[in-house]
């Protein structure tokens, strides 16, 4: 037996309110205080009832590429935290603890390299 794929809807809801231009606004205001797109969806979905950019036209992603805005990938922020986790590693060798946040950390940077 297959799976049967499930198709993502792309027209607007009727009760979502915001125009396209109203909410590339809103992305850039949040990206301008060092928010990263991650943290940007999870803000248009709790505080403006947005729950995906995509159904107003664009990724987050693909808007602050087109205004030219600088933002923090995931994968920069986990690369950073891996380093300062075998830094650790170095100079206390028998934190378990941070052996297994290290390997958490690893698994996490490959699923997102794999996804993009």
């Amino acid at each position: 037996m297959q799976k049967e794929k499930i198709e993502e809807k792309t027209e607007k809801p009727s009760w979502i309110k915001t125009r396209p231009e109203e909410l590339e606004k809103i992305i850039i205001e949040l990206a301008a205080q060092d928010t990263t797109p991650a943290r940007i969806g999870i803000v248009l979905r709790d505080k403006y009832a947005i729950p995906k950019t995509r159904l107003l036209g664009k990724k987050i992603t693909q808007i602050l590429k087109d205004k030219k805005i600088k933002y923090v990938k995931e994968s920069d922020i986990i690369a950073k935290r891996i380093e300062k986790i075998k830094t650790h590693m170095i100079r206390h060798k028998h934190d378990y603890t941070a052996k297994k946040s290290l390997a958490e950390k690893l698994w996490l940077q490959y699923r997102l390299a794999k996804v993009q």
